[in-house]
C-alpha cells in the first residue's frame, strides 16, 4: 500500500460526511468535493496514475459509481483501455457475475465477458475501500478472463473496517486513510 500523506489531508478535508446513508449507522463518504476542485480532482488522479505508470496497465477497470469517474481519468491518463464493473444487470451483453458481501447486506457485480484478454494488465480503480467485498469481486472478475491484477487503486480507505485484507495481498493503493 501507497500513500501520499500531504495530498491524503488536502483530499480530506474535502470529502463530506454523510451520517446514515444509504441506511442508519452508516456513514457515507461523499467525494464530490475532490471531483468539483479542478485542482484536487487533478492531483488525485495524477498520484494514483504515479502509482502505476511502470506497470505497463492496458485496461482499467471502473467500480460503479464514482469508480467510473476516477477510473475514466485514471485510464486517459495512463494511456490504457476502460472496462466498467457494473451492478448486476446493467451490461448489455454476455457477462460474467461475482457475488459478494458490504457492510450493510449483499450484491452482485459483472463485467462483459469479453472485456478483458487473457494477460493483459488491469487496474482496478474504485472510491473508497471499505469491507473489501466488491474490490475483491471485481478482481476475481478479471482473473476468471485470464486478465493480471496490475494493483487495485482507491481514493478512500476505510482502515477500521479492514478491507484490506479481503484483497488476499493484491497490492493497492489509497490517498486517504480514515
Amino acid at each position: 500500500m501507497i500513500k501520499s500523506q500531504g495530498l491524503g489531508e488536502r483530499l480530506r478535508a474535502l470529502v463530506r460526511e454523510v451520517p446514515d446513508f444509504p441506511r442508519p449507522g452508516i456513514v457515507f463518504r461523499d467525494i464530490s468535493g475532490v471531483l468539483g476542485d479542478a485542482q484536487a480532482f487533478h492531483s488525485a488522479v495524477d498520484a494514483i496514475a504515479d502509482q502505476y505508470r511502470q506497470h505497463d496497465v492496458e485496461l482499467v477497470a471502473g467500480i460503479e459509481s464514482r469508480g467510473f469517474i476516477l477510473g475514466g481519468a485514471i485510464a486517459h491518463t495512463l494511456n490504457a483501455g476502460f472496462v466498467p464493473v457494473r451492478k448486476a444487470g446493467r451490461l448489455p451483453s454476455a457477462t460474467i457475475s461475482a457475488a459478494y458481501n458490504l457492510e450493510y447486506g449483499e450484491a452482485v457485480v459483472e463485467i462483459h465477458a469479453d472485456a478483458v484478454h487473457p494477460g493483459q494488465r488491469v487496474l482496478i480503480v474504485d472510491d473508497l475501500l471499505a469491507t473489501g467485498g466488491t474490490a475483491a469481486a471485481s478482481a476475481s472478475l478479471v482473473e476468471r478472463l485470464g486478465g493480471r491484477i496490475a494493483g487495485i487503486a482507491f481514493l478512500i480507505e476505510l482502515t477500521e473496517l479492514g478491507g484490506a485484507s479481503a484483497l488476499a495481498g493484491r497490492s493497492y493503493t489509497s490517498l486517504i486513510s480514515i
